[in-house]
């Protein structure tokens, strides 16, 4: 990876870090906790759904960059999709994030810039954190989802 793109995948997560889209909870919705015992990542994921499509997603919590910033472009990437179309890009996203680091990554927009946590496989768990959580919220279920 260029240095031109990687210093771009930096500004853009520091961005979202900064000003993190969605940082709000939902009345009257759906969420889940979820929590990263490694770096202390915490964070509660949002929902609310209406006739199987996300109407409206966000989230409120503390952590690092890649955690915030994953948790951001989560909320922005899911809002007014199917369930069915969300599970998928979880799946894309999460083999994106745990792909060889030398594997050129999937085009998945925005959410491309957290491609290079895979060179650090211990920032996956960060970037991860946010999906997982979101998983859990669909689901509707009642425990506090973890990294380990």
């Amino acid at each position: 990876m260029s240095s031109d793109l990687e210093e771009l995948y930096q500004e853009v997560i520091l961005d979202h870090n900064r000003r993190p889209r969605n940082f709000r909870a939902i009345e009257n919705g759906r969420k889940a906790e979820g929590y990263n015992p490694l770096c202390g990542d915490r964070i509660t994921v949002y929902l609310r759904l209406d006739n199987g499509a996300i109407a409206d997603a966000s989230f409120q919590g503390a952590g690092c960059a890649i955690s915030k910033a994953s948790a951001s472009l989560m909320t922005e990437s899911v809002k007014g999709k199917t369930l069915a179309e969300a599970e998928a890009l979880f799946e894309r996203f999460h083999g994106m994030i745990t792909a060889p680091p030398e594997a050129p990554p999937e085009d998945l927009g925005k959410l491309s810039v957290l491609s290079g946590v895979r060179r650090f496989p211990i920032r996956v768990k960060c970037a991860a954190l946010a999906w997982h959580t979101f998983r859990a919220a669909v689901e509707a279920r009642d425990e506090v989802i973890s990294t380990e």
